[in-house]
């Protein structure tokens, strides 16, 4: 079973990756993680990598597509959670060939709802928790840059969610309620 998790930064996918991770077995692929892994991989794909992210530049849809093969052809799974990607028309359409050409399927797409003023509100107290406790704080974890970050993300991927919605696979889920009850109304999609 391959899944999408959509929803803006801070709405909790990471976490509820992390409970399907652990629940399910399902491998998650955040398109972060495998630039990091693969640029230091030494692979001819991480080669490519690091000379992209070296100048400063953007990975191109291609490569990230060539990563998500590698990890599919190489890693034995019950479903893959697609985290960060797609996140526009084109690469949802590379992602669907590729899956396609594989002989898989996407079988679900989840879009975890949530009110932009409360997302605000968790990332600034997030940050000022951060900061009581000693820790590091994001240095976009501030009101501005978070506002900046939910624009970018809503321009991004507004146009995914009908893309899905027209092909039958977008669901949605509400991720104001509390951490369990979001993972309960996830796996009862992924159940149905």
């Amino acid at each position: 079973m391959n899944i999408i998790l959509l929803g803006p930064p801070g709405a909790g996918k990471g976490t509820q990756a992390q409970f399907l991770v652990e629940e399910r077995g399902m491998v998650q692929l955040s398109t972060g993680d495998m630039l990091r892994e693969a640029r230091t991989s030494g692979t001819e794909m991480g080669k490519q990598v690091a000379e992209v992210m070296d100048k400063g530049g953007l990975v191109t849809d291609e490569i990230v597509i060539g990563l998500i093969r590698e990890k599919l052809e190489t890693v034995d799974a019950p479903g893959f959670i697609f985290d960060g990607f797609p996140r526009t028309l084109k690469q949802a359409d590379a992602l669907g060939e590729l899956l396609a050409e594989m002989g898989q399927t996407l079988d679900h797409v989840i879009e975890l709802r949530v009110e932009d003023e409360a997302l605000v509100g968790r990332i600034v107290n997030r940050a000022a928790e951060a900061a009581a406790a000693g820790k590091p704080v994001r240095a976009d974890d501030n009101e501005d840059s978070f506002r900046t970050r939910l624009a970018a993300y809503y321009k991004m991927t507004s146009p995914l969610v009908g893309y899905y919605y027209a092909k039958g696979q977008y669901e949605r889920v509400d991720g104001m309620a509390p951490m369990d009850n979001v993972k309960a109304q996830i796996a009862a999609k992924l159940d149905a």
